[in-house]
């Protein structure tokens, strides 16, 4: 029996682990933050209804696109360094965004945020792959930047809201500025930095061909998941998929690929990838949900439904932490395959929602479905970074990070047209004779759309549409909440075939290996068993 030595990190590792969440932390936050400042922000700025959502959308489709070329980058000129950079352009992009006096200075502010949320996402997780050596204190530091990213994405809309209440609508980007000050302070002194001798030259052909590629399939699947499927929207995706094929051929012959391919000859590198997809399949393409039904089915403030929407969030806190710690005596196969069917217990409560169930049913439906993708994407988020190699823990992250969000945008898709087509069939009997094709068209789009024209017929008519549009929408969410208990149920028995002989930090070649000591600028060398 052979035992690895492992050094194992100090309270300062610790408290620059608390230095990485600042901008993790405000990066998931920014996702979200301007959920409520939309009518704020039309007043002020007045803009189209294209430039509104493209106010929305630029900052994901930037974040996504570049995800892989900043690990890449990360990996070469050092990890820390990267962290600083994108510290100081996304508090300056705050900033130009808090004061644009224009939709376009706003839509390019939000942009440049996307690029420096595009450096700060991987760094993070990467030098939490160089500060903890150790499995188990790894393990640890993953499942509290796993929780404090998921949080993030939670409390945006409710900050948002408290913000909105006292300050004007720029308030809720210059919330960035301190946090990133305190990062440029502290980040030198308390976070070490790593930076490979021999990662090779960057690729910027690959770095173009990964952009040209996320972007278009990020872009069609959202454009679906708004408008619906239709030529244009598969083509763009189509073509998108192309250049994808294009950039993994480019990393079979380049001197020094952007990715590895050795990355996916580990057992378990390409299935946990696939996995942590599947888990943000359900985790992102279900809240729609939820949030519509806090606010329209159950008439709740946007802020009161903000609030609330907080408390599945528990569960995320409960799991995560936890997770690790039954690592250390369980299979995480086992313990990945329970938190996906775990998912599916939640998603079954969710099934059995109606228009006027108890606000707890839905709460604890949401709680246990994200305790259970907590617990996925915690373990398998660690398998990950733990399979890499030091020298490749940027690039590693990236890709958990970039199918986080090709997951999110597809379970939106996909759960989402699945909830619009059911709702369209249902409440098309709903509509009263003689309404005006804008204002049908309008009770067909969303559940919004029909509260808006119920408000304006008159008594029972409005009731009786809204009654329609509620129960139209229940029972969309409802298949939609049974298709995504199917898809977590054949997710928990793939991974666990697919996981279950996969060990954490278990290269391609079978060998377990020690990352250098904390501030090295070597690669790591394979460790040496002893006894």
């Amino acid at each position: 029996m052979s035992t690895v030595i492992r050094p194992r990190a100090g309270r300062r590792e610790w408290i620059g682990l608390v230095v990485l969440l600042l901008p993790l932390l405000l990066v998931s936050m920014d996702v979200s933050v301007l959920y409520f400042a939309v009518p704020f922000i039309s007043r002020e700025l007045t803009p189209t209804s294209t430039e509104q959502l493209w106010i929305f959308d630029i900052y994901g489709f930037v974040l996504a696109g570049l995800l892989l070329t900043m690990g890449a980058i990360g990996d070469r000129i050092g990890r820390r360094r990267l962290l600083m950079i994108g510290a100081a352009a996304f508090g300056l992009a705050s900033v130009a965004a808090a004061y644009a006096t224009s939709p376009e200075l706003l839509i390019a502010a939000r942009a440049l945020l996307g690029i420096g949320g595009a450096t700060l996402m991987p760094s993070t997780l990467a030098l939490i792959r160089n500060m903890f050596h150790d499995d188990k204190q790894r393990g640890t530091a993953i499942a509290i930047w796993s929780a404090v990213l998921t949080g993030g994405v939670a409390i945006g809309p409710v900050i948002s809201g408290l913000l909105l209440d006292h300050f004007w609508w720029g308030s809720v980007f210059l919330i960035n500025l301190p946090a990133m000050v305190l990062l440029l302070v502290l980040a030198p002194v308390l976070v070490p930095e790593f930076k490979p001798a021999r990662a090779g030259r960057f690729d910027w052909i690959s770095a173009v061909l990964s952009l040209a590629a996320v972007l278009p399939v990020i872009y069609g699947i959202k454009e679906i998941a708004a408008h619906g499927v239709d030529l244009t929207r598969i083509l763009i995706i189509a073509a998108g998929l192309v250049l994808a094929a294009v950039f993994v051929w480019r990393q079979r012959i380049a001197a020094s690929p952007m990715i590895d391919p050795a990355l996916f000859r580990n057992r378990g590198f390409g299935s946990s990838v696939l996995t942590n997809l599947v888990a943000m399949f359900a985790i992102v393409g279900f809240a729609i949900f939820t949030t519509q039904y806090l606010q329209s089915v159950l008439d709740m403030r946007p802020l009161e439904a903000a609030l609330w929407s907080l408390v599945p969030s528990l569960g995320v806190s409960v799991a995560a932490p936890l997770s690790p710690m039954l690592a250390q005596r369980i299979n995480r196969a086992y313990l990945i395959s329970a938190g996906f069917l775990i998912a599916v217990v939640g998603f079954v409560v969710l099934a059995q929602v109606q228009v006027d169930s108890p606000l707890w049913v839905v709460l604890t439906g949401a709680g246990v479905f994200a305790a259970g993708t907590a617990v996925v994407m915690t373990l398998i988020t660690d398998l990950v970074v733990g399979a890499a190699p030091p020298e490749q823990a940027g690039t590693a992250s990236a890709l958990v990070e970039c199918s986080s969000e090709f997951g999110g945008a597809f379970g939106m898709a996909v759960l989402g047209s699945i909830g619009l087509a059911v709702y369209r069939d249902e409440v098309t009997a709903g509509v009263p004779a003689g309404l005006p094709a804008e204002a049908v068209a309008g009770v067909r789009e969303t559940l919004a759309g029909a509260t808006v024209v119920a408000e304006g017929l008159p008594g029972p008519a409005g009731d009786a549409l809204l009654a329609a549009a509620r129960l139209a929408f229940v029972n969309g969410m409802q298949v939609a909440a049974v298709t995504a208990a199917v898809v977590m149920a054949v997710a928990a028995v793939v991974s666990l075939l697919a996981l279950r002989r996969v060990r954490p930090g278990q290269s391609a070649d079978g060998v377990h290996r020690v990352p250098p000591p904390v501030g090295a600028h070597e690669p790591a060398s394979p460790s040496v068993p002893i006894g």
